[in-house]
């Protein structure tokens, strides 16, 4: 967090929430008439956007009033991960140049369009 960021939060933010991660979420003490209240984050660690979960990116965007329930009571809900695109743990599909650029052959069921 730059000096900046950190001057203006302790003057003018005041403290929303935060998440799993650590990030924290503030909102603007008096915002201008008129418009809306500034909404921020401040990052535990790298500043990445893709760290933010859902239910506070909603909030951040003024989707949401208030950040919405974490959806952790669900069983079929996965837990939010970054975006590990780029990452030498990303996902590489079969065939992938990086995987050895090797794939199954075709079963057969595939038919090429051809323009008529």
């Amino acid at each position: 967090m730059t000096i900046g960021t950190r001057l203006f939060t302790w003057a003018r933010g005041r403290f929303v929430g935060a998440d799993a991660q650590g990030n924290r979420y503030y909102v603007e003490r008096r915002p201008i008439p008129g418009r809306k209240a500034r909404r921020w984050v401040v990052y535990k660690g790298a500043a990445e956007a893709d760290r933010v979960p859902p239910e506070w990116h909603a909030w951040l965007h003024y989707t949401t009033d208030s950040a919405l329930p974490p959806p952790s009571d669900k069983p079929w809900v996965a837990p939010h991960v970054p975006n590990r695109t780029g990452m030498p743990d990303a996902y590489l599909p079969p065939g992938h140049d990086l995987r050895g650029g090797h794939r199954q052959h075709a079963t057969g069921d595939y038919e090429p369009w051809r323009p008529s």
